[in-house]
């Protein structure tokens, strides 16, 4: 573990964690034990929230002098009192020190910056995946920490993964950590110290491998996906999931391909949606590009301007994957 970000690690891992903790209960106390219609988001809103104050506090603390590049800010809160007054319980449930409504929403803000390509600072997804969240499936607290553009650290709380997929019953909540240079980690919910070594899959061709991809439409383009599983011989269905999840499952060698293909051409990705899990992918030994084969830049700001969809497979099969992509989305242009 390399001595200049063992603290990092070590306060991310802590502040996830606890953030994960928050959504468990929002869970099981806002939204299974309530009917709760499809449009009333409001549970998400207060996990969201929560969630995002809890981890920018103990950033801070810990770092005060790094930025913090967040999901949400505080505008919505500062109407709502009734959700504010639950966001403040819920932070103060899993912190040690009590934080005031004030300090609350001040963490909150602190999510505000515009990122770019010099100096240090933190991206946070503080529930990635709400969909599926409110159904009780795949959702992770993401949190990853970009130098001059370039993501040197992730940790990803995904609390309902199973921690072996092939067991979907056994034990659930699963801890992902990465730094550049040092492999990728696999811990629980339980033993979250008791890290694990994780490797992408040995799959050389695509058709021994299985796809991973979003379950909202909104986000990928399925029927590319579909012909692009056909055209490379991929007979197994795909493995759909919310949230960065997907990176872990490609990352710990469960499937061999995640496609992010764009659903239209204005849709542009968030840097906290990709920034940890695309690490973790890199160093369990598989490889992230978009679906051009470009790099993804997180030295542009809060978005991903300069890519186009996400291709992440075992690295192995990856020029295979490439080739079949580009010929699927150069047909949709002719």
């Amino acid at each position: 573990m390399s001595a200049s970000l063992a603290h990092e690690r070590k306060v991310a891992i802590d502040a996830v964690l606890r953030a994960s903790k928050l959504c468990q209960t929002v869970f099981h106390n806002l939204v299974s034990t309530q009917a709760i219609s499809k449009q009333d988001k409001s549970p998400v809103t207060i996990a969201d929230f929560g969630a995002q104050a809890v981890v920018n506090s103990i950033l801070h603390a810990a770092f005060p002098n790094d930025p913090i590049v967040g999901e949400e800010d505080s505008a919505e809160l500062k109407k709502n009192e009734d959700v504010k007054r639950k966001v403040v319980e819920l932070a103060n449930s899993v912190v040690d020190r009590k934080l005031s409504d004030e300090e609350v929403i001040t963490a909150i803000d602190l999510g505000t910056y515009a990122g770019g390509a010099k100096g240090r600072f933190w991206t946070l997804d503080p529930i990635d995946g709400t969909k599926g969240f409110l159904r009780g499936e795949q959702f992770a607290v993401c949190l990853a920490l970009i130098e001059d553009g370039d993501v040197k650290l992730g940790v990803m709380g995904s609390p309902n993964l199973p921690v072996d997929l092939s067991n979907p019953d056994g034990e659930r909540g699963c801890l992902f950590t990465a730094v550049k240079g040092e492999g990728a980690f696999q811990s629980t919910f339980t033993s979250p110290e008791a890290f694990t070594r994780i490797h992408v899959s040995t799959a050389s061709t695509a058709s021994a491998t299985t796809f991973c991809e979003s379950v909202e439409a909104a986000h990928a383009s399925h029927g590319d996906a579909i012909d692009i599983a056909r055209k490379l011989g991929i007979t197994k269905p795909s493995t759909r999931m919310d949230s960065q999840c997907k990176y872990g499952v490609i990352a710990r060698g469960d499937a061999g391909i995640y496609l992010r293909l764009p659903a239209n051409k204005e849709y542009v990705e968030n840097i906290w949606d990709h920034a940890g899990g695309s690490l973790l992918v890199h160093e369990a030994g598989g490889k992230v590009s978009d679906a051009h084969g470009k790099p993804l830049d997180f030295s542009q700001g809060r978005n991903l301007i300069r890519n186009k969809g996400v291709v992440a497979t075992n690295g192995r099969i990856h020029d295979e994957v490439m080739a079949v992509v580009g010929e699927v989305l150069g047909a949709k242009k002719q």
